[in-house]
């Protein structure tokens, strides 16, 4: 029986993530505190979304982070620890094999944490579209990777990092063709945390651009609102 894929969500230790964001909701004063808040903000919406979608049996945030891990446990998360300092790849590596280990996962995909605009449709179509095969979906530049998902039973072997679209590509994954604009919109920078804003973003990163009264000409829409 298919019993959906377990995701694991990568955050890098606050002091360390998304440093080209930083200043992005102050006019830039980068503010640490409040540029802490935005990548859990991003993360949860993510995650959040990431849950609702079909195909989905469980999301895990895999961090290194306390903050980060008391904040998406409170929302009802699963965390794995990442015990190490060695990048992206091989956090996701251990995550993989430890859910595999501990929670008897068999098939398991990696969703960036950036993905504030995420709709559980989009994702549940990207899942269903890989088959049973094992799959990625480009960013909206088509050179990064926002979404990677492993065959059933099979290793996830995660090629992150510049050209991941290529690499994953060279590796066998199956490029995940279709019209999903919130799967592929990460966010690094401001202008695309306005692109973002322009597809709707979740609750937690909208109600930070109101907090930070940092409106201008895009106001960022409450999903649902």
């Amino acid at each position: 029986m298919d019993g959906g894929v377990d995701l694991l969500i990568p955050v890098k230790m606050l002091h360390a993530a998304k440093s080209r964001l930083l200043g992005a909701l102050d006019g830039g004063a980068r503010d640490p505190r409040l540029h802490s808040s935005l990548v859990i903000a991003l993360a949860l919406d993510t995650a959040t979304a990431a849950r609702e979608a079909v195909g989905v049996r469980r999301v895990h945030v895999l961090t290194a982070d306390s903050t980060t891990a008391a904040a998406v446990r409170a929302d009802g998360f699963s965390v794995v620890t990442d015990h190490h300092d060695a990048g992206l790849n091989a956090a996701l590596r251990h995550g993989s094999e430890w859910l595999r280990n501990h929670v008897g996962a068999d098939r398991i995909g990696a969703l960036q944490a950036d993905l504030p605009a995420l709709t559980a449709l989009e994702l549940g179509a990207a899942i269903a579209a890989a088959g049973q095969s094992r799959g990625f979906c480009p960013d909206r530049q088509g050179t990064g990777t926002t979404f990677l998902l492993a065959a059933r039973g099979e290793a996830l072997d995660p090629r992150f990092g510049v050209g991941s679209a290529r690499r994953h590509r060279e590796a066998g994954a199956v490029e995940l063709r279709g019209s999903w604009p919130t799967l592929r919109c990460d966010v690094d920078t401001a202008a695309d945390l306005g692109e973002a804003a322009s597809l709707g973003l979740g609750p937690r990163t909208a109600e930070l651009f109101e907090r930070a009264d940092q409106v201008g000409a895009r106001r960022p829409a409450r999903r649902g609102a």
